[in-house]
């Protein structure tokens, strides 16, 4: 007991004492946190504040967060509404479970049936993304008795055994044993995708088809216009429930509440999770009553709906409808992708400008064979080091993922493409300058 007491002591103090430098939170991590958690950068900033679209580092420095947590922060970070609500309810009512009554949870329940795709009524809260899918996937099974699932090439569904199981993106599906009933499909561009998701649900052995309206980690793709009324379509056909798996792309990031919205498609299921909280923990799949019907054995949630996660939820949700942040993410992101095609479509190093609202991809040209870590580590770097923090993601790592906060200002957009334009520039003039081989 002593010694745990003198540990913890030590601890404290050390916090409070020493200034949180890099290599001491390093030494930690390599210390105490499974190899398996890694962060970007050779010199990893640290984050000690932020505010909107902007995070501070440990020296006061500015740096515009242009991934948003992996599409978290949609309201900003630090958002003074969505933390007051917060505050309010953990002084009131810190934490509860679904075995009792709670007003947040329910209130959150109504509100989202009233922004979610119509007839999506029901919901089931959880804590995570992988969670909300998880949820699906069971209830899936439930509704129709079957046991099968068709999922997509270059998709991410979490990171538990069925949802990395469903997940097809390599460098995210780790488990060298996934199971065996998730059926893997082409990408849904590819010519004859629909052909061979319809000879599998032909069988009737299928439950669900899983799928993001745009992947998110798997390098920015939106689906081809026609793709999801046509595979939903197939869906109905066969008595196989669409599941659209919304954790990066709903509330507001592809300049609708939902993606699902610009394709007219209205799901069996939806799962949302991440931009809900804002930065806290919660998570939902939604269903339409008849459907949810079907999952009527205890299904409890520990952290399913905790108060202050749910009035945070709400918060976030008054201020998405109070500043227009879908409207604004759909002007914001035609503006910028119009940009970067203008400055960048043609440049010897970029293959592609895809993606929609702010939720934008620019996959860049590989520059050896086999493709090399460095240039695109180094990339990052350079952007980290001139203030700007981007995603990366793509089957071969090599996309530059723009997912800012939805306040963010255009100014701010516009000086971020300046910088990447100058250091593209420069990548490509030292390529240039390099010795050619035979």
């Amino acid at each position: 007991m002593n010694h745990s007491t003198s540990s913890l002591s030590t601890a404290e103090s050390t916090l409070a004492v020493e200034p949180p430098s890099a290599e001491r939170l390093l030494r930690q991590k390599q210390q105490h946190i499974w190899p398996c958690v890694y962060h970007f950068y050779r010199r990893p900033p640290v984050i000690v504040r932020g505010q909107g679209a902007c995070l501070y580092d440990a020296s006061g420095r500015r740096l515009l967060d242009l991934y948003s947590g992996v599409g978290v922060m949609n309201a900003g970070h630090s958002n003074p509404q969505i933390v007051a609500a917060a505050t309010e309810q953990l002084a009131r009512l810190q934490h509860t479970t679904t075995i009792y009554l709670s007003e947040p949870m329910l209130a959150l329940a109504e509100r989202l049936a009233a922004v979610l795709p119509e007839g999506l009524t029901q919901s089931f809260f959880c804590a995570s993304g992988t969670e909300a899918n998880e949820a699906a996937l069971l209830l899936a099974v439930l509704h129709t008795g079957r046991h099968e699932f068709v999922v997509f090439d270059r998709g991410l569904h979490g990171r538990t055994k069925a949802a990395m199981s469903a997940t097809s993106l390599d460098m995210w599906r780790t488990d060298p044993f996934p199971l065996p009933e998730f059926h893997r499909m082409p990408p849904p561009e590819t010519d004859g995708c629909l052909q061979a998701v319809e000879a599998l649900l032909r069988r009737e052995t299928v439950a669900a088809c899983l799928i993001e309206p745009v992947q998110g980690n798997g390098g920015i793709h939106p689906a081809p216009e026609s793709f999801l009324p046509q595979l939903q379509q197939l869906c109905h056909r066969y008595g196989t429930l669409l599941v659209l798996d919304e954790v990066q792309t709903g509330f507001g990031r592809t300049g609708r509440w939902f993606a699902s919205q610009r394709f007219g498609v209205v799901p069996d299921v939806i799962t949302v999770a991440k931009a809900l909280g804002n930065g806290l923990p919660i998570a939902a799949a939604a269903t339409r009553p008849e459907l949810a019907d079907s999952y009527r054995r205890p299904g409890a949630s520990t952290f399913g709906g905790n108060p202050i996660s749910a009035a945070a939820a709400l918060a976030v949700l008054d201020y998405h409808q109070q500043h227009n942040l879908a409207e604004r993410a759909d002007s914001l992101g035609g503006r910028l992708r119009s940009l970067l095609e203008h400055r960048l479509a043609g440049h010897p190093l970029v293959r592609d400008i895809r993606g929609v609202g702010l939720m934008l991809g620019v996959e860049l040209a590989l520059l050896d064979e086999p493709p090399s870590e460095t240039p695109f580590a180094d990339l990052l770097e350079d952007l980290k080091d001139d203030g700007y923090l981007v995603g990366r993601t793509g089957a071969q790592r090599n996309v530059l993922t723009i997912m800012p906060p939805l306040v963010i200002e255009w100014n701010d957009l516009e000086a971020f493409v300046d910088v990447l334009t100058h250091r593209l520039d420069e990548r490509l003039s030292a390529a240039e300058l390099l010795p050619r081989t035979a």
